[in-house]
């Protein structure tokens, strides 16, 4: 029985297949991005006349936050009162759902097929 051994690839299809995966791991870490599914805006809320106390601020952060240009409580007050916004459109979870299930259906049919041919090619038909 002779020894299984994996086809060769030539260096240019190494360069390529570097290429691809690139671009498909940019891709997948910016498309989201671009078209407006991933990320999360922060919501800040409306307080009137804020102060550091009605801030939950006290004198050590009060001090921080003056070191870093924020002299009085008004200016601060969207950076400490902003929250994630975490809500989602359905279309975009049924969009990322069919794409994951998609992405593992043509893996699975791939693998098979590969699997198949390396039994073949080492036991036969």
């Amino acid at each position: 029985m002779t020894r299984y051994r994996a086809p060769v690839q030539g260096k240019i299809g190494q360069v390529v297949d570097v290429i691809v995966l690139l671009i498909m791991a940019i891709g997948a870490l910016y498309i989201p991005l671009w078209l407006g599914m991933a990320g999360s805006s922060k919501v800040p809320e409306a307080i009137t006349d804020p102060s550091w106390e009605g801030l939950g601020q006290n004198p050590v952060m009060v001090e921080q936050w003056q070191k870093l240009g924020f002299a009085d409580p008004a200016s601060a007050s969207d950076l400490i009162t902003a929250r994630f916004d975490y809500s989602f459109s359905i279309g975009a979870m049924i969009a990322m759902v069919v794409v994951i299930v998609g992405y593992y259906a043509i893996l699975l049919r791939f693998s098979e097929k590969e699997y198949r041919e390396v039994i073949a090619e080492k036991f036969g038909e």
